[in-house]
Parts: structure tokens; sequence; C-alpha cells
């Protein structure tokens, strides 16, 4: 398996949610009912990205259900396989009201394939701030996960769940966060693997160069517009 030693891997359309994590202090361990909050890991085996929007929200029937109109959701994950370490970045864009979910927070990875229904199996803390401001929620978490959500066979949905499922089959995994208007989903989008860029930081933890950061924050501002782009086409073929 692919592995990027002592650097920041990051796909093109996630460059900002990085530098973001980047300059976040660093995480002392925390355990959480979702997972173990670590610090950002020295290594990724995979990188993921979700554009999300309100068509493409289902219920729990399979059953179109759009979400809220205007709203979009930019989800990036970067993932360790072996130490079942995932990091992310979530911004919600549009979203208003309170979330309301049954699982431990309504911000989840869901194994579901496009147009289908399917179990949380990972849950993240809630974007912040409620409020007509962007939503931002970062940081990283390890397993073992859970979700606050009993599956058929009476278990957690996360329970027993490894993110190399992840790895071998990411276009049947969504990103999605709920709302109190909207409890099948405000918006959602499936998971799609960008490369491991390998930008060397030639450090451990979180700690960058400004003029590393410099870097990483002029990307993000080209990927933003890229990601905005393909936001604004998505839109115009549902209108």
């Amino acid at each position: 398996m692919m592995t990027t030693q002592r650097r920041r891997t990051i796909g093109a359309g996630a460059t900002l949610g990085a530098a973001v994590l980047l300059l976040s202090p660093t995480m002392t361990q925390a355990s959480t009912e979702a997972g173990t909050e670590v610090a950002w890991p020295e290594e990724f085996t995979s990188a993921y990205t979700v554009m999300a929007t309100p068509d493409e929200v289902i219920d729990a029937d399979g059953e179109v259900a759009p979400g809220e109109e205007g709203a979009t959701g930019d989800f990036m994950f970067w993932i360790n396989s072996e130490e079942e370490v995932i990091c992310y970045e979530i911004t919600l864009e549009g979203v208003t009201g309170g979330y309301e979910s049954p699982a431990l927070t309504a911000t989840h990875i869901h194994e579901a394939a496009a147009g289908e229904p399917g179990p949380p199996r990972l849950a993240f803390p809630d974007p912040e701030p409620i409020g007509d401001e962007p939503r931002t929620s970062s940081g990283c978490l390890a397993g073992p996960f859970m979700t606050g959500v009993e599956g058929d066979d009476g278990a957690d949905t996360g329970e027993g769940f490894s993110l190399a499922e992840i790895e071998a089959n990411p276009a049947g995994f969504t990103g999605d966060s709920h709302t109190e208007e909207f409890t099948a989903g405000v918006v959602r989008g499936q998971l799609m693997q960008v490369p491991l860029d390998g930008i060397e930081t030639g450090g451990g933890g979180m700690q960058q160069s400004s003029s590393q950061i410099g870097v990483f924050a002029g990307a993000g501002v080209l990927a933003v517009a890229g990601v905005s782009a393909f936001m604004l086409v998505r839109r115009n073929q549902a209108a």
C-alpha cells in the first residue's frame, strides 16, 4: 500500500483543508464517543474529497429527498488505514438551523452508493458556528469508531469498521450532514479519491514554516475556485 513518510499528503482539491488543519493548535489525545481525537499523523495512505449538494440527498427508504436549496458542503478526508486514523476538514455554507440526527453527531460518512441509503460508519463533530457564516469542523479521529446508531444486527454501525473499507471502494461511501428541517440530509455527496501529492513538510506534528503555510494557502485559493466552479455546474444541472 502506498504511504508517504513525513509528508502532508494533500490532493489538489484538498489543499485548503490541510492548510487549515496545519494552522490549528497541536491536538492532545482525547477520547470521544465517536472515536479518539488524535494529532495529525506522520503519514497517510489515501485522501478524499466530497462536494456535497442538496440534490444528492436520499432518505432511509431510498427516495430522493432534496436538502436545503443553495446549501453546499466541502468535505476533505485524509486516511491512515494502518493506524485507523482519519483527519477531516468540513465546511458547510448556506445551511440554516440546528442539527438533528439519532447518531452521536449529525455529520457523517455513510456506507452508501450514489442514490442509495446506507448506515453511518463514522460520526464527526458538527461544523460550527450555527448562524449565517460558513460552518467548519476539523481534526483527526482514531478508531475504534462509534456512531450511536444501532444496526439491524443490534450492534453500533461503527463497531468493527475499518478505514481500509473506504480505500477498497470509496465510491461506496458518502458524506453528509443533517439538520432539524432536513433530517434526511441537508447536503450529500460521494467520496472521490484525490492524489497523494506528497508536499514535503520536513518535520513532524503540525508545525509548518510560514513560507510553507503561504504555499498551502495560495494553492487552497485555487482549489476553492475549482470546487466553486464544480458546484456552480452541479447547481445549474439540477435547476
